[in-house]
């Protein structure tokens, strides 16, 4: 696959293309929620039972990541995609069919599986097709995408919900799962492979993690991307928790939470139009020292106990991941070119995996405490700020 020159601004289609195979595994995560408080009523289950759709679909994306990445080196990346998306169809339509609790979580599953592979394939074509500064362009586009998909999802998928039924969240997913598939055949340019073909595939994932795994480029940028990623879950899992001990009711507590990953948003728009100017690492040491900003603000306020003086320092802090993750991404990807597919399965994972981490720290202290839930999430930061420092100093 042969990049475009680097003074060729990237084709809108294609773009387009990549962002919507990316963001299509979040969408089809988050269009269902708001159905997920009526399922224990429909199916006679308990909620935990009906959460089990969502963790099913969750590990299994996590999971699958690790297997399309390499799978996406050695066999291509079209090849893997849109067997992802015909996958991921089947279990929407099973889901949409589901007649029992059991069978859609099975299908969820199902769903999430498939749906990995617009994640890790997207990501590591961005590596693949853009170089340098357009590299990390496209990735701030990404960031504005995925920063979008969770609220639009969800209004869509409420309104599905209340005039269609609930099944018709599925079935729109499988329908632009078909639309996606076709976007990638007809859409994305082919990926050469350089893997010898009598090799068994095993082997080549196995060769393929062990020589990340010694990269040191590669592990420190995914350092930074996980504890940052915890970071952002740290003020998910915490600030409903926060705003309610200020009074804040669950009608309004939303509004306040969206302030931040609009912020997001803004964050990699402004790093969209900076990166050429300013290069990655100024815009990685902008995002660090914004980040910082935000939490020593939230610190300093925290006596005011008012949902603004929670909620504003936390923009900052939006603002400033906005300007770190395109990078740390576009760095992530690019450390061993070849390996982008496996690299940005690991990236996932790791996101993943710190995130959890993040929101299950939230309840190791005293959750409802503003100076509590900043410390945690300075400590995140200045644990990415370390290995920004690693990585800027070779």
């Amino acid at each position: 696959m042969t990049p475009p020159p680097p003074d060729t601004p990237p084709h809108g289609l294609l773009i387009a293309n990549l962002l919507a195979q990316i963001a299509f595994g979040l969408l089809a995560m988050t269009i269902c929620l708001p159905s997920m408080q009526e399922w224990g009523a429909i199916f006679g289950a308990g909620q935990a039972s009906v959460q089990l759709t969502l963790s099913g679909y969750l590990v299994a994306y996590g999971a699958l990541q690790l297997l399309f990445g390499p799978l996406s080196d050695r066999h291509g990346r079209k090849r893997i995609l849109m067997a992802g998306l015909a996958l991921a169809g089947v279990g929407s339509l099973l889901a949409a069919l589901a007649p029992d609790l059991p069978a859609l979580i099975a299908a969820r599953t199902l769903q999430g599986a498939g749906s990995a592979a617009g994640m890790v394939v997207g990501r590591a074509m961005v590596q693949d097709l853009f170089r340098g500064p357009e590299r990390t362009r496209v990735m701030a586009w990404v960031g504005m995408t995925l920063g979008f998909c969770p609220p639009v999802a969800t209004v869509i998928g409420g309104q599905l919900h209340v005039r269609l039924g609930w099944q018709s969240n599925f079935l729109l997913i499988a329908a632009l799962a078909a639309v996606l598939l076709v976007a990638a055949w007809r859409g994305l340019p082919a990926h050469e492979t350089k893997v010898a073909p009598d090799t068994h595939w095993l082997h080549d994932m196995g060769i393929a993690y062990a020589r990340l795994a010694r990269e040191p480029a590669f592990l420190l940028h995914v350092c930074i991307l996980a504890l940052t990623t915890a970071a952002f879950y740290v003020f998910l899992g915490g600030a409903p928790i926060v705003l309610g001990s200020y009074g804040v009711g669950p009608a309004d507590i939303g509004w306040y939470i969206m302030c931040v990953p609009f912020a997001y948003v803004a964050g990699n728009f402004l790093t969209s139009r900076l990166i050429r100017r300013l290069g990655e690492r100024r815009m990685m040491a902008m995002g660090q020292l914004t980040t910082v900003a935000g939490i020593g603000l939230l610190l300093a306020l925290a006596g005011l106990k008012t949902p603004l003086a929670f909620a504003l320092p936390l923009m900052l802090l939006g603002i400033g991941h906005g300007f770190l993750m395109p990078s740390t991404l576009a760095g992530t990807v690019g450390a061993v070119p070849a390996l982008a597919g496996a690299a940005a399965a690991v990236a996932g994972l790791m996101q993943q995996l710190m995130g959890a981490l993040g929101g299950y720290s939230v309840g190791l202290v005293s959750h409802d405490d503003t100076v509590n839930l900043g410390l945690l999430l300075l400590a995140f930061t200045l644990g990415a700020m370390a290995a920004q420092f690693l990585l800027h100093r070779r």
